[in-house]
């Protein structure tokens, strides 16, 4: 079996983080508004959330692109793609996700907007 190796260094990883931090900030903070064109992408909720109410829904929408609480405990890629917040009293839970043009496989060059696509899930602790 072939040892397949990392040819990041540990500083080329932080700068690609950091780029993917500034780029999912970028995303989700735009969403509410209609979504930032240089870095596209999708929101999506769960079942459970929906079913809270469209008062719910915008406010939750609010909270989490106004999230900026971000530590090495929330986030330990520091690429700023998970977060908890509450709304009304409800905790919910927010990833976002890199995908290739197609949504369809995982992103090849996660840092590249022109080839990345996001997905922001908003979901339930009950629904992980």
């Amino acid at each position: 079996m072939a040892v397949v190796s990392d040819p990041m260094t540990e500083e080329q990883r932080a700068v690609q983080a950091a780029i993917i931090a500034r780029q999912n900030d970028l995303f989700r903070t735009a969403f509410p508004l209609g979504g930032f064109a240089e870095v596209p992408g999708r929101v999506v909720c769960t079942p459970g959330v929906v079913e809270k109410g469209p008062m719910f829904l915008t406010l939750l929408q609010l909270t989490v692109a106004a999230f900026d609480t971000f530590t090495e405990e929330n986030d330990p890629w520091g690429d700023h793609s998970f977060g908890v917040v509450e709304v009304s009293g409800i905790r919910v839970l927010w990833k976002i996700d890199l995908y290739d043009q197609s949504y369809e496989f995982g992103a090849e060059e996660p840092a590249n907007p022109e080839r990345t696509r996001r997905v922001l899930t908003m979901l339930l602790p009950s629904e992980y």
